[in-house]
């Protein structure tokens, strides 16, 4: 079956009432976790984008104290754990905070990812996403959070 465009599906959803998009939620929750994921944090988390960006770095601190020393399968799963979360917020301040707490807690963790390509690699990503997010951002700005994160090697 072929998906239809987000366009007609929202076409669709306007005509509907307000049970049969409840009853339409509800099912899209039970087939994936995503998408309960995402219900959650529309529902709950969403009012709040600093306390999801906070919850978000105890995330990512929890999986460096359960793995000092992580391996690049560790380290791939927390990033794209990281990713699809950054995915529901939308927000760039949350996803600018999130991912420089990332950089700074491997580079304060026990884990050598300097010396192994790999690892150096996804490190290097996320130093590039960050940059991009800094480059959205006025020059004022800019210049202010370049200077902040200058022990991340933003350059």
């Amino acid at each position: 079956m072929k998906a239809a465009s987000i366009a007609e599906i929202k076409k669709q959803l306007v005509k509907l009432d307000q049970g049969e998009l409840l009853e339409i939620a509800l099912r899209l929750a039970r087939f994936k976790k995503e998408n309960k994921e995402l219900l959650t944090y529309v529902l709950f988390l969403s009012e709040n984008e600093a306390a999801y960006g906070g919850y978000l770095c105890e995330e990512i601190e929890e999986q460096f104290r359960a793995s000092p020393n992580m391996h690049k399968k560790t380290l791939r799963k927390t990033i794209r754990v990281m990713d699809k979360c950054l995915r529901f917020s939308g927000s760039k301040e949350t996803e600018l905070t999130v991912r420089v707490y990332f950089c700074r807690s491997l580079i304060s963790s026990e884990t050598p990812f300097r010396d192994r390509k790999v690892m150096f690699n996804m490190y290097a990503g996320q130093i590039k996403k960050i940059k991009k997010l800094i480059d959205a951002y006025h020059e004022d700005l800019q210049h202010d959070y370049r200077r902040e994160f200058q022990d991340l090697d933003l350059g």
